[in-house]
C-alpha cells in the first residue's frame, strides 16, 4: 500500500525579507511509502530511492547538490539510521549532484565502473574551471564500483544491483529488493514521459529497450517500480511503455529504411502519432525522441522496421 507524504523543509533562520524570498524557491520534498521498508522521494532532480535496514539506510540517487539539506532532513523524518551506502544507477549530476554532501566517513558511495568514469571526467573539468576544488572532487567518486552486478544482504532482504549496457548511459544499474518487491529503474524509465537517451554517453535506443524487457523478466504484478522520474509505476505500465517504445522504433527504421534524412524524420509526426499526448510533455519533445531515435538507429545500422 502506497502512502504519500509532503515534507516543507524550511530552513529553521530568522525572518527576514531575504529568508522568505529563499524559502520560496525551496523544493517540497515529497514522501511515497512503497513498502514496509521502501521509500521514494521527489524533490528536484531523479527520484530518490530509500529503504531502511535492520541498522542503516541504503540510498539510492542523490539528486542535485543545492538541495541536499532538505534530502537529509526528508530522510531524517523516514529514520534516523546512518545512510551506510549512496548508489548511484548513472552518472547525471540530477541523480549524483548530491555526492560530496552525503559521503561521510560512515557512507559508501557505489556504482558502476562506467558510471565512476564519466562522474570523474565531469568534475575534472569543473576542477579545471575551478568552481571545486580536489577535496570536493574526491567526494564526488563513489568508492565501490562493479562490472555486471553486486548483491547486498541485510536480514532478511536482499539488495541485487545489475547493469544494463548501452541504455540511459553506457553505466546505468537498476537496484531491486527482493523481499520487499521494490525495483528503482534509475532513468532506464522515464514514467509518463519520452525517455532521454544519452547518445553521446553511450546510450542507445536498443539498449534501452533491452533495459525494459530485462526488467520485466525479473518483476511481477506486484512490483513497484521507482522510475528515475515520474510517479511510482508497476508492472503493467512499464509493459506498455515497453510497447511504445518498440513501436516507435518499428516506424523510425522504416522511416530510415526508406531513405528519409533526419530532418525530415524528425519532421514526420506520424512517427510518434498516437504517443505525443501522453508523454510528449516532458524534457523530452516529440520531435527531440524522433530525432534520438533515428539516430541512435542510423548509428546502429538499423534499416529495416
Amino acid at each position: 500500500m502506497q502512502r504519500t507524504i509532503l515534507v516543507a523543509l524550511m530552513p529553521l533562520l530568522f525572518l527576514n525579507s531575504t529568508v522568505l524570498r529563499a524559502q520560496e524557491k525551496t523544493p517540497t520534498i515529497q514522501i511515497d511509502s512503497l513498502s514496509k521498508d521502501l521509500y521514494m522521494l521527489t524533490g528536484e532532480g531523479g527520484n530518490i530511492g530509500i529503504y531502511v535496514g535492520e541498522t542503516y539506510v541504503f540510498m539510492i540517487d542523490d539528486q542535485f547538490e543545492r538541495i541536499s539539506t532538505q534530502n537529509k532532513a526528508a530522510i531524517r523524518t523516514i529514520s534516523e539510521k546512518p545512510i551506510a551506502f549512496l548508489f548511484n544507477t548513472h552518472m547525471h549530476g540530477d541523480h549524483s549532484g548530491g555526492n560530496a554532501s552525503f559521503n561521510t566517513g560512515q557512507t559508501t558511495l557505489v556504482s558502476h565502473v562506467n558510471a565512476r568514469k564519466r562522474i570523474a571526467l565531469q568534475n575534472q573539468q569543473q576542477m579545471k574551471e575551478q568552481k571545486i576544488d580536489s577535496a570536493y572532487y574526491k567526494k564526488m567518486l563513489p568508492e565501490l564500483t562493479f562490472t555486471e552486478d553486486i548483491t547486498f544482504h541485510d536480514g532478511d532482504e536482499t539488495i541485487m544491483a545489475f547493469h544494463v549496457h548501452n541504455a540511459h548511459t553506457d553505466g546505468d544499474a537498476q537496484v531491486y529488493f527482493l523481499n520487499n518487491n521494490v525495483i528503482h529503474m534509475g532513468d532506464t524509465y522515464f514514467a509518463g514521459r519520452y525517455p532521454y537517451i544519452d547518445l553521446n554517453s553511450g546510450g542507445s535506443v536498443d539498449g534501452y529497450i533491452a533495459a525494459l524487457e530485462k526488467v520485466l523478466l525479473l518483476i511481477n504484478d506486484e512490483t513497484v517500480i521507482i522510475p528515475g522520474h515520474g510517479r511510482p509505476s508497476d508492472k503493467a505500465a512499464l509493459q506498455g511503455y515497453l510497447g511504445m517504445l518498440q513501436e516507435i522504433r518499428s516506424r523510425v527504421s522504416a522511416a530510415i529504411a526508406a531513405g528519409k534524412s533526419l530532418e525530415e524524420a524528425r519532421a514526420m509526426a506520424s512517427l510518434t502519432a498516437g504517443y505525443d499526448t501522453a508523454h510528449g510533455g516532458g524534457f523530452i519533445s516529440p520531435e527531440r525522441i524522433r530525432e534520438i531515435f533515428y539516430t541512435s538507429l542510423k548509428q546502429a545500422g538499423t534499416d529495416q522496421p
